[in-house]
């Protein structure tokens, strides 16, 4: 019995929705282990390529409101798929460096302190909200359902783009205080 497109769209729907949990419950997880395995000294540089990440998908992502602008939805199609792709790149990276790395904690003090935790703590919700959305964003996509991935684009990519921008500030006040 072969199942019909809108059933293979509520499993997709259902996957998605069990992957927006899942993720962040298995790095909550991971952020929870004290006792870390070692994998090499290389893992201390995995922040900088996690901060390198995020740039480069701030990047992809204005590219690719530029080109579904001027109306190159084949290129923007392509660009959004290297920002998607570096997404899963980033969390391996990210999952890979708090497994093996304790947690750095921020050593300013003063107006900064504060600054640098609404940054964090912004970054750290919106990048739960974001999961699904992008999920659901790129699934009409490829689905051809174009209607509501417009609809479902408006939410995800400034929020997206924010996340990773807010990525990069993050990592850039932090990382003094990384242990060497």
């Amino acid at each position: 019995m072969a199942l019909t497109n809108e059933k293979k769209d509520k499993i997709s729907l259902r996957t998605i929705n069990l992957l927006s949990v899942i993720i962040p419950l298995a790095v909550a997880v991971l952020l929870g282990i004290r006792s870390k395995p070692y994998f090499g000294e290389w893992t201390q540089n995995l922040p900088a390529l996690n901060a390198i990440i995020n740039s480069l998908t701030s990047i992809l992502l204005l590219l690719g409101l530029y080109q579904i602008k001027k109306g190159n939805r084949e290129t923007h199609r392509k660009i959004m798929t290297m920002a998607f792709g570096l997404g899963g790149i980033f969390l391996v990276s990210y999952v890979l460096y708090h497994l093996t790395n304790q947690s750095t904690s921020f050593g300013g003090d003063g107006p900064v302190k504060y600054v640098y935790y609404f940054i964090l703590i912004s970054h750290i919700l919106l990048s739960l909200v974001v999961l699904p959305l992008v999920l659901r964003a790129i699934f009409y996509a490829w689905n051809q359902d174009f209607k509501r991935h417009v609809k479902m684009v408006k939410y995800a990519w400034p929020i997206w783009l924010y996340v990773s921008i807010t990525g990069v500030i993050a990592f850039l006040m932090i990382s003094p205080y990384y242990q060497r």
